[in-house]
């Protein structure tokens, strides 16, 4: 096991803006049923809770009862549609390659969790051209729990070859402080990210409004915990 410092990201919302390409495959999938379409701001506070979260509210915006066995039917046609069109326009935020790119330079070991389909995710961040930067990968579906479950985490780290006590969280939702908490490592929140909760709100160790920061928060709270 590696003692470099290890960081782990979560996807939506952290080091993506995923919203436009998950509110357009849900867009596809209602508008056969004549639902509204779907604002942005649905997906960019449901995107860091899975696929079944938007669906669920676009039943919601169409005035439609939830019926969780309807969710479970939508749930595959959703994610299919979804695939298709995965990297129309989903993009990095600015300055994702050039700072995962200087933490590893640095000695940092960096991993993905997050609570997007695996083979999703593997696709998505391959098209992004970034996938070969991270050690390691865990989504929804590759362990028998999910975030906020801190298995989730631990196992990202440990296939990662990195030592939980030398590791930290970044994400920019609730689920993301949970799952930090639960595994007993700090967690840093992105304040672009999907969070309907204001983030500064959520004593997280730190609180990023660009990207790059994350290097000096990621730094400072290595060498706090040195």
């Amino acid at each position: 096991m590696s003692t470099a410092p290890c960081a782990i990201f979560d996807l939506d919302g952290t080091l993506a803006h995923t919203a436009p390409d998950l509110i357009g495959a849900a867009n596809d999938l209602f508008a056969g049923r004549g639902f509204p379409a779907l604002p942005l701001s649905v997906a960019e506070t449901t995107a860091g809770f899975g696929g079944k979260a938007l669906i669920r509210a676009a039943l919601i915006h169409a005035e439609q009862p939830v019926d969780e066995a309807e969710v479970d039917a939508l749930y595959n046609p959703f994610l299919d549609r979804y695939a298709e069109r995965i990297a129309d326009e989903s993009c990095l935020y600015d300055g994702v390659i050039e700072t995962l790119d200087t933490l590893v330079y640095r000695g940092w070991i960096i991993g993905v969790c997050t609570n997007k389909p695996e083979g999703l995710a593997r696709t998505l961040l391959t098209e992004l051209d970034v996938l070969h930067r991270f050690r390691a990968l865990i989504g929804a579906d590759t362990l028998p729990v999910r975030k906020p479950d801190p298995i989730a985490l631990t196992t990202t780290i440990d296939r990662c070859g990195a030592a939980v006590a030398k590791s930290v969280m970044i994400g920019d939702t609730d689920t993301d402080r949970d799952t930090a908490r639960n595994a007993g490592i700090p967690c840093i929140m992105t304040s672009f990210g999907y969070s309907e909760i204001d983030v500064t709100t959520m004593a997280a160790d730190a609180v990023i409004d660009t990207f790059p920061a994350v290097i000096d928060a990621l730094e400072t709270i290595n060498a706090r915990t040195a």
